[in-house]
């Protein structure tokens, strides 16, 4: 395991679990289907937890571009690994996506609403406006970016002594988990809240690319939105955090 392979793995998990859970829910015959937003929302935060515990001990799991830009403006990550971190968790994300394809085939293929069709894959706005839809975006990431700014690991001891870190292992991931979920359930009701540009964009190429029956559009007209926003929400949420502890 290397840094970019952990970034491709945990990506692709993450989008696999996260994206299978929109597919049970809104195509035609499946178990969960009209499961609803709670299901939605819990499921994305536990694959987010589930990509954290697999990619965390080699790279940190980024598993998010405006996670890795963040990082390079606020915490010195090498701006030299930004661009192949993206690349690895671009592909995952699509790796990932192909996959909730291939096992939910036959219920995309008995789906007839095109909408429902591309739910599975990339975000869209429940009242489509451009402006409002960006705002959410960058707000979303930027409270995604700022409380991961000053998530700290466990430790014994007081600020007089010494301290002792802690090992959570696995359930150090939690805390992530919780933000997400909370984000989806308070923020994620405009947009579908993208919050990663690779978790959009990756599977929307997949969308685009692979052979579905009564597929419809991809949408390009909107795929900024998720990309652009999230962007934005990031380094705001960085310089932000610069500028309260330099102060």
């Amino acid at each position: 395991m290397n840094v970019y392979l952990s970034e491709f793995i945990g990506t692709a998990i993450m989008i696999l679990l996260g994206n299978s859970v929109v597919a049970n829910v809104v195509l035609k015959g499946t178990k969960g289907n009209n499961g609803g937003w709670i299901v939605i929302t819990t499921a994305w935060a536990l694959a987010v937890f589930t990509g954290v515990v697999v990619a965390g001990p080699y790279s940190g799991a980024h598993l998010n571009p405006a996670v890795t830009l963040a990082l390079a403006i606020g915490k010195g990550f090498s701006w030299a690994l930004v661009p192949f971190y993206v690349l690895a968790q671009l592909a995952g994300a699509m790796t990932g996506s192909f996959l909730v394809w291939l096992i939910y085939k036959d219920h995309f293929d008995a789906t007839d609403d095109q909408a429902l069709k591309a739910a599975p894959f990339a975000t869209a706005p429940a009242i489509r406006n451009n402006s409002s839809n960006l705002l959410s975006e960058i707000i979303g990431t930027f409270v995604l970016i700022f409380v991961i700014f000053y998530f700290t690991d466990a430790s014994m001891g007081t600020k007089e002594t010494v301290t002792t870190p802690i090992g959570l292992g696995s359930i150090g991931a939690i805390p992530v988990a919780f933000l997400v979920w909370v984000i989806g359930l308070g923020l994620g009701g405009t947009t579908g809240y993208a919050i990663n540009p690779a978790r959009d964009l990756g599977p929307r190429i997949i969308h685009f690319l692979i052979p579905m029956k009564g597929k419809g559009s991809s949408d390009w007209a909107y795929a900024w939105v998720p990309i652009v926003g999230p962007a934005i929400g990031s380094i705001l949420a960085a310089l932000a955090f610069l500028l309260i502890s330099k102060s």
